[in-house]
């Protein structure tokens, strides 16, 4: 499996796991690589406790991560 194989099998995963974003690639120097941009915005009180619209990593692997730690974040909110 190449790296190109294997990244669009992670973007299918989060896509399935995560509908409610959309997911980007930006190979610009000094950025995060990797980006989930949310479709809605977050209610005040989502953004007070910590979760974003928008998530940026340097890897797939850091992003998966990251909307893990957002996910437990809402759920904590009982969203």
């Amino acid at each position: 499996m190449t790296e190109d194989e294997y990244e669009q099998r992670v973007i299918n995963v989060l896509i399935s796991t995560h509908p409610g974003w959309r997911y980007e690639q930006h190979d610009l120097p000094g950025l995060p690589r990797w980006w989930a941009i949310r479709y809605y915005p977050l209610r005040p009180d989502q953004r007070k406790a910590g979760a974003r619209d928008v998530l940026g990593r340097t890897s797939l692997r850091r992003l998966v991560s990251a909307l893990a730690h957002h996910d437990k974040i809402l759920h904590n909110l009982r969203y």
